[in-house]
């Protein structure tokens, strides 16, 4: 296959080769870039950490669980938009640019928290409340799915080759920040208001701050630089992105990107939003306390932020698969044990360790996620070819992490949840011999 047809050759045009970019400028697009990443994010997270509250406004009648089940339920909906969102945005991104794609992003999970914050409740408005709070998670999803394909793109392409790995880490850095500041401010409610009030009426407060926080980074991304690789691009007249290009041309990138994101996806659920829950399930002889379990993932979350850059430094030094096999091989092994030790113990420091474990292994994943994607992929499909497959495990194995661990929760066999948590990661894990070393392969060809 020649370069014309992959379409690899559009991507340099003459005289437009590198960034140009100081290393001052670099660091501002990149934390612009990653400011609305953490709104998105911890929008995305308040859903979760705050269901058990407000379940019963939405699904009333029946037992806890069963209300819980079908509010996650609506979470995992929100999750299957996001292969339809990553599918939009990363066309529009490919077509129009990274900075519109992430500033329609943003508006769109603005919208989606502010419907959230302001919904009647089931006895108000009856059927019609279960149904706007699925539109406001559809809308929730199409804009997630949007915003990590462009975010991931532009973040790789700023970063700049010498360091792509570790400024790329900190688009998983500032999800967790948002899954830190959502934790705090649900620990910060739970010991400021009691749980009739939280249940009442407190739960809403969260998503009216998302929507506050989702305006100023819509200020903000409309002012950021666009990307010189997708200026590039569209300067040298390159093929537009279009769907059936991604699987003709590029089948085997999409088809890893599948393998490891349905790995990585299951266990990042499982080991942070899920982990609240876990700790406190009913089902487990001495369930931890709702605050007790708070805060041991908000340490572990903590490790969990530190841990990130540095295995994206580790990345740019040796491999972006080194750190891979590391995450899904140690995780695979790790993973039942682990699980398995977290339900039967009371002890909230072995808990923390265990869990902080659990998330320093996935790091090595994570903290590459964004640029190995990105690197397998010329600028003219980048968006697209990122956001896509991306969109598509995470909404299989992602969206419906929780809903199954419930499941099989309530049947009396959640050890099968371990199981399926540690045989995704070891799938994973043979996935990553189908990638090449993108150090030294990268499809970012500016600098």
């Amino acid at each position: 296959m020649t370069a014309t047809e992959t379409g690899v050759e559009a991507q340099v045009p003459p005289g437009a080769v590198a960034t140009g970019l100081t290393a001052g400028q670099r660091l501002k697009a990149i934390l612009g870039g990653s400011a609305g990443n953490l709104v998105e994010w911890y929008d995305w997270f308040v859903y979760s950490f705050f269901a058990v509250y407000f379940s019963a406004h939405f699904f009333p009648g029946g037992d806890e669980l069963a209300g819980l089940l079908k509010t996650m339920a609506v979470f995992a909906v929100g999750f299957f938009a996001r292969p339809l969102g990553a599918w939009l945005m990363g066309l529009y991104a490919d077509h129009a640019g990274r900075r519109t794609a992430l500033t329609a992003a943003v508006a769109m999970m603005c919208a989606g928290s502010l419907i959230i914050a302001v919904l009647p409740s089931h006895e108000t408005i009856g059927v019609a409340a279960p149904i706007l709070l699925v539109t406001a998670r559809i809308l929730q999803g199409l804009s997630v799915g949007g915003e990590y394909g462009a975010s991931a793109t532009y973040l790789a392409e700023m970063a700049g080759k010498r360091r792509r790995g570790f400024w790329s880490s900190f688009q998983f850095v500032t999800m967790v920040m948002g899954q830190l500041i959502a934790l705090g401010i649900l620990s910060l409610l739970q010991n400021s208001l009691g749980k009739p009030e939280l249940e009442a009426w407190g739960w809403r407060i969260p998503f009216v701050i998302g929507a506050l926080l989702a305006v100023v980074v819509f200020w903000i991304r409309a002012r950021m630089d666009e990307s010189q690789s997708y200026e590039n691009a569209r300067a040298s007249g390159a093929e537009r992105a279009r769907t059936m290009m991604l699987f003709a041309r590029y089948p085997k990138e999409t088809i890893t990107i599948l393998g490891f994101t349905a790995g990585g996806s299951l266990a990042f659920y499982a080991f942070t939003t899920y982990m609240p829950k876990f700790l406190t399930a009913k089902a487990h002889a001495q369930p931890f306390a709702e605050h007790t379990a708070t805060a041991i993932t908000a340490g572990a979350l903590v490790v969990y932020l530190f841990a990130l850059p540095v295995f994206g430094w580790i990345s740019d030094h040796f491999s972006r698969r080194a750190t891979l096999w590391l995450a899904f091989g140690g995780g695979g092994l790790v993973a039942y044990p682990a699980l398995q030790t977290l339900a039967a113990t009371t002890n909230p420091w072995l808990a923390f360790g265990l869990v902080s474990l659990l998330v320093v292994l996935l790091s090595g994943y994570n903290s590459v996620s964004a640029v190995v994607k990105a690197e397998l992929f010329p600028a003219n499909v980048r968006a697209l070819g990122v956001a896509l497959p991306y969109g598509i495990g995470t909404a299989i194995f992602g969206g419906t992490a929780e809903s199954i661990a419930i499941a099989f929760q309530r049947a009396g066999h959640e050890e099968r949840f371990y199981l399926y948590v540690a045989g995704m990661m070891g799938l994973a894990f043979l996935t990553i011999f189908l990638l090449p070393d993108n150090r030294r392969h990268s499809l970012i060809l500016e600098d």
